[in-house]
């Protein structure tokens, strides 16, 4: 919302952001004047005239010299950005490593730690993994420092889990289905890493709760990609080889309604996940 402002305030306001911008920038009256293609009188009379406005044609020159926005000069923004950098400053995209916690995983929870974090994983949640789990999921594609590699993002892995956040994590129903069965994505994983696997869930589960809670939602009715919404600071879409990053504030409400929403319409609750998970295992047959 704009403060309304009489006419000599804004101009007074103009003037300083005007010079603030250009000794920023390190731009004198005349250099500003030939780039905005301005008389260097024009300048200086808005620089000493206390009553003094420009032009929509001159403030716009101006803004686009120094590499602020025209809104900002005018009062009418406290944002100096221009329109572009702010798009920018909103929506980013990062590359996304194949590995456990990558660095910029790790210092978005750092980021957010005391804030709920609303979490749709791309297949099991790491979190959540055991030891053997990661190596059959992970061994292959880190190379000979799988160890290393492992051993470090269970140190992060860890940190995540005593941090002073809470976690809801949604996950469709067909996830853990098809890995009690060992079916689509985890097929070949032998049965008593499967087994081990969800029990180490319910432990997990048992000791966090509720600074942990799982539900699983039907994909039949509802779809959603992976996604992670770090309170109200960030959401991230992961699109496979990178992240999308959004830090507006819109579009960060927008993803926490959506995750909200598979949240209201799980079919299996955090309450009920337990009996669920011992549901799955009783029908292991391999």
């Amino acid at each position: 919302m704009v403060t309304k402002m009489d006419k000599r305030a804004r101009s007074q306001l103009f003037r300083t952001r005007l010079l603030a911008a250009m000794a920023e920038r390190r731009v004198s009256q005349s250099a500003l004047a030939r780039s905005a293609g301005v008389d260097r009188s024009t300048i200086s009379q808005l620089l000493k005239d206390e009553a003094r406005l420009p032009n929509a044609h001159v403030a716009a020159q101006c803004a686009s010299v120094l590499g602020v926005s025209a809104d900002w000069l005018l009062g009418l923004s406290q944002r100096p950005e221009q329109a572009a950098d702010l798009v920018a400053l909103a929506m980013t995209m990062t590359e996304a490593p194949r590995a456990l916690v990558d660095e910029r995983i790790f210092d978005w929870h750092r980021e957010a730690e005391g804030y709920k974090i609303r979490h749709v994983p791309a297949g099991l949640p790491d979190m959540l993994k055991t030891n053997e789990m990661l190596h059959w999921e992970y061994s292959a594609g880190l190379g000979r420092t799988a160890e290393q590699a492992i051993g470090a993002s269970m140190d992060r892995l860890n940190w995540m889990r005593q941090a002073q956040s809470d976690y809801e994590i949604c996950l469709p129903l067909h996830e853990l289905r098809a890995f009690a069965r060992a079916e689509g994505y985890y097929a070949g994983i032998p049965r008593t890493i499967r087994e081990t696997q969800l029990s180490h869930m319910v432990r997990l589960l048992d000791q966090l709760y509720p600074s942990l809670r799982i539900y699983l939602f039907d994909a039949h009715r509802l779809y959603s990609a992976p996604i992670t919404v770090f309170g109200p600071l960030l959401s991230v879409i992961y699109l496979g080889s990178n992240y999308l990053v959004f830090r507006d504030t819109e579009r960060v409400r927008a993803l926490t309604r959506h995750f909200d929403k598979l949240v209201r319409e799980a079919d299996v609750t955090d309450r009920a996940l337990p009996g669920h998970i011992a549901g799955l295992r009783a029908t292991m047959v391999q």
